[in-house]
């Protein structure tokens, strides 16, 4: 089994001054969900090299046991440091797309034409695309092969207005994912704010927080493991 991992190439939060990134939790709980269910991995950015990460995912209180497992992992430090160019990768290589989120994805994933084409391609060749926190939105400019909107009509999860709301950046980020979701016509569904919440819809998975990456990866790994379940 093999799973490409999307990460951010966007380092900077708006005009704030402030960098972002990836949010390291949205990588290292899927990552060994993934890896140690024996799944080989391919971690790529738009860039390639090595991805930024938002600095605040990395505070004390964000930290979890994954992402002091991810930061002390020699082998998983050196993938992340040499991510694949987003634009070179070939739906056909792998059995499934995980994207994670940050803040980051919201500008660079969320308008880049290799992004939009992987997404569309993955759902067109039958396979899996699973996305956590923000990075639904990166949905936005996808379409159906008729043209519609990719997520018209989908049921779907992502990072809530009062999520963004609570962290302060509301007026910063170029859209807000729970509004451009509804916007498109997406079935638009959430939970109490940081509460860990899964949407599976056919074969899109969507988590709506941080604390939903560990259960995204687990779903998206049922799918694989039982695809006529």
């Amino acid at each position: 089994m093999k799973i490409l991992i999307v990460l951010t190439s966007h380092d900077k939060l708006g005009s704030t001054g402030r960098d972002t990134g990836f949010w390291l939790e949205e990588l290292a709980a899927p990552y060994y969900r993934f890896t140690d269910s024996g799944a080989d991995l391919v971690l790529a950015s738009p860039h390639g090299g090595k991805p930024p990460l938002d600095p605040k995912s990395n505070e004390p209180e964000f930290q979890t046991d994954q992402t002091r497992r991810f930061e002390s992992d020699p082998e998983a430090l050196a993938a992340l440091e040499r991510t694949t160019r987003l634009d070179s990768v070939a739906v056909e290589d792998f059995d499934a797309v995980f994207y994670a989120g940050g803040h980051g994805p919201l500008w660079d994933l969320a308008e880049d034409p290799a992004s939009v084409r992987l997404i569309e391609a993955t759902l067109n060749a039958n396979k899996h695309l699973a996305l956590v926190c923000h990075a639904p939105g990166v949905l936005r400019h996808a379409t159906n092969p008729d043209g519609t909107p990719l997520v018209g009509g989908r049921r779907v999860t992502g990072f809530t207005n009062g999520e963004e709301d609570a962290v302060g950046l509301t007026e910063v980020v170029p859209f807000l994912v729970e509004d451009e979701l509804k916007r498109l016509g997406a079935e638009y569904s959430k939970i109490g704010d940081w509460q860990p919440y899964v949407v599976k819809d056919g074969l899109l998975i969507t988590g709506q927080n941080p604390a939903s990456s560990s259960s995204a990866a687990e779903a998206l790994l049922e799918e694989l493991n039982n695809p006529h379940a």
